[in-house]
């Protein structure tokens, strides 16, 4: 099946491409990287960065989602999740989706130099995990730490944008979003095992097994524990302490979720896309903690 009908523009295609028409996908990148500017600054980062990290996290996810397609780009299509992704479903080939790639990668470079040079080498590290992660789920027992790795790059990258150095708190930060981000896309690909099994291809989902909800449970109640330390290390007020416990007894919801015998396979995008509001909950607490 391919997804472009007849009558859908090509720019539109593109879009599909670039995940931009998924914004929670986007915004869960985007989220981590702000939690790390606004506490670097102290609850008042300056608004010019916030632009700059916003329209980078929009740059390197799309350049992550079309490598991620390109390399997929014979898998995707024998995944019901995937299969009409543009490249999947040759709505685009594979010359326009390299050259969407390089414009991406171009964009997030140009960005990158408006950044100081310990923040901009750490875009450059950033780089070989964004661009080798696709190739993590056929060497790698659980490709999702490949994922979580890259997403703690955004947490670096802020925070040194900030401050010009890595603190102690920047890496229990760091800590809460490699958990969280294992947390919430082993979930996200529970909904794909049967198919990866098929394939052949490795997930998290199936590293775990049986025993997936409470690998998951540990991943939230050790973001949890994170967050926890990273208050007591920062001068936070009790709106922050407010915005972790609604976080907890989110989490918590989700992994008596996972709990339940028969999950219906929407449940885990649900469960994804509530991460995002969790974690936008988190940073209004980030933010008005420090007042």
């Amino acid at each position: 099946m391919v997804a472009q009908s007849p009558t859908e523009p090509t720019w539109l295609t593109i879009i599909r491409l670039l995940r931009w028409d998924k914004p929670a996908g986007r915004l869960i990148l985007m989220i981590p990287a702000l939690w790390a500017v606004v506490l670097a600054a102290k609850g008042s980062p300056p608004l010019p960065l916030v632009g700059i990290i916003i329209l980078g996290t929009l740059a390197t996810s799309g350049l992550g989602c079309v490598v991620n397609d390109l390399w997929d780009r014979d898998i995707d299509p024998q995944v019901e999740r995937t299969k009409n992704r543009p490249i999947a479903a040759r709505a685009l080939s594979v010359k326009v989706g390299i050259g969407i790639a390089i414009i991406s990668l171009i964009c997030a470079a140009i960005l990158a130099f408006y950044l100081n040079t310990l923040s901009f080498w750490l875009c450059v590290a950033a780089v070989p995990v964004i661009v080798g992660y696709p190739l993590a789920k056929r060497v790698f027992p659980v490709p999702q730490l490949v994922l979580s790795i890259a997403w703690g790059f955004a947490v670096l990258i802020s925070w040194s944008a900030v401050s010009n150095s890595l603190e102690p708190a920047t890496w229990v930060l760091w800590g809460a979003t490699i958990f969280w981000t294992l947390g919430f896309d082993t979930v996200y690909a529970i909904a794909d095992r049967e198919d990866d099994l098929r394939i052949g291809i490795n997930s998290s989902a199936i590293f775990f097994g049986k025993y997936v909800g409470e690998a998951v449970g540990i991943f939230f109640a050790a973001t949890i524990g994170s967050l926890i330390y990273l208050g007591t290390i920062l001068p936070l007020n009790i709106l922050y302490w407010i915005s972790l416990a609604i976080a907890i007894v989110g989490w918590g919801i989700q992994y008596i979720r996972l709990s339940q015998p028969d999950i219906p396979t929407f449940t885990y995008g649900q469960i994804f896309g509530q991460n995002v509001w969790l974690g936008f909950i988190l940073l209004t607490g980030m933010i008005i903690g420090w007042l």
